[in-house]
């Protein structure tokens, strides 16, 4: 892993997988608690479009390199070795344009997925627990009540929470893709996280290619500049007009070769229900 490479890591992730959990969302910005001392009031502060940090307590800010050597009270090469090691493979987007949705909600807590709900609900849907807990997480929510709600959470590339449960299907931030980059030369393109989750079930491990997660087919527009250079480009779309609209639409605006991998699970609506089907 080099500098560029590591700079580009999604400093939400990274955070959230040190520990840290999202105090405050508003706009471009992400709150936490400073990892750097104890403290009460968040004053750690992420720019999710820049993609980097400042620490108003300690008056200093910066990269995720930065960020890494000053958390660690390590040297550059040592904190490439941590990232890598680690595997913090969430990136940032290019110049990728999102929805933006007005906070009116508030995070409370995002961590470790253990509510034995939220996993008996993958486990009806039959996805792998190991991999669910390595990509999803809990989030802890309300909105303009005092009551609070929880939730699967599927973080994207800005930062937002793509949030299921019983009773709410939703996304608590900006709308994104999600991106998780492998050093691939194949990527792989699904519409929502338990299609992605569902492909690493049946593979019974993660390939080495890199993945998209549309979370939406509205987000469809910018993904042929985000596939240009990849040598190989599978799609896991859903069965239905949306789907079909999005593979369409990628053919027609690339020149590299689309494979349509649709014809595995031709008989089900998506690659959950191929899944669930199979494992019944």
């Amino acid at each position: 892993m080099n500098c560029k490479t590591a700079n580009n890591i999604n400093l939400v992730h990274l955070l959230l997988k040190l520990g840290s959990s999202p105090k405050k969302i508003n706009s471009n910005n992400t709150w936490f608690l400073s990892p750097f001392r104890a403290e009460k009031t968040p004053s750690f502060k992420v720019n999710t479009n820049k993609n980097l940090w400042y620490d108003f307590g300690e008056g200093k800010g910066g990269t995720v390199i930065d960020f890494v050597i000053m958390y660690y009270n390590c040297s550059i090469n040592e904190a490439l070795k941590s990232l890598e090691k680690n595997d913090f493979s969430f990136h940032q987007p290019k110049n990728l344009q999102e929805a933006e949705v007005k906070p009116k909600y508030s995070i409370k807590k995002v961590g470790e997925l253990t509510n034995p709900f939220l996993i008996e609900y993958l486990k009806s849907r039959k996805i792998n627990i190991e991999f669910a807990k390595r990509y999803l997480f809990q989030v802890h929510y309300s909105f303009d009540s005092e009551k609070e709600y929880y939730g699967i959470g599927f973080m994207n590339d800005f930062g937002g929470l793509e949030i299921r449960n019983k009773f709410f299907k939703g996304c608590l931030g900006k709308k994104s893709i999600t991106t998780i980059n492998n050093n691939s030369h194949v990527i792989s393109l699904f519409e929502s996280w338990s299609d992605f989750l569902s492909y690493l079930t049946l593979k019974t491990k993660v390939p080495n290619e890199n993945f998209i997660i549309l979370n939406s087919t509205a987000l469809i527009l910018k993904i042929p500049e985000l596939i240009k250079d990849y040598s190989k480009t599978k799609c896991f779309f859903d069965n239905d007009e949306a789907g079909n609209k999005a593979l369409i639409h990628l053919q027609k605006n690339t020149n590299k070769e689309i494979t349509d991998c649709i014809i595995y699970y031709k008989n089900f609506n998506d690659l959950n229900e191929y899944l669930v089907s199979k494992c019944t």
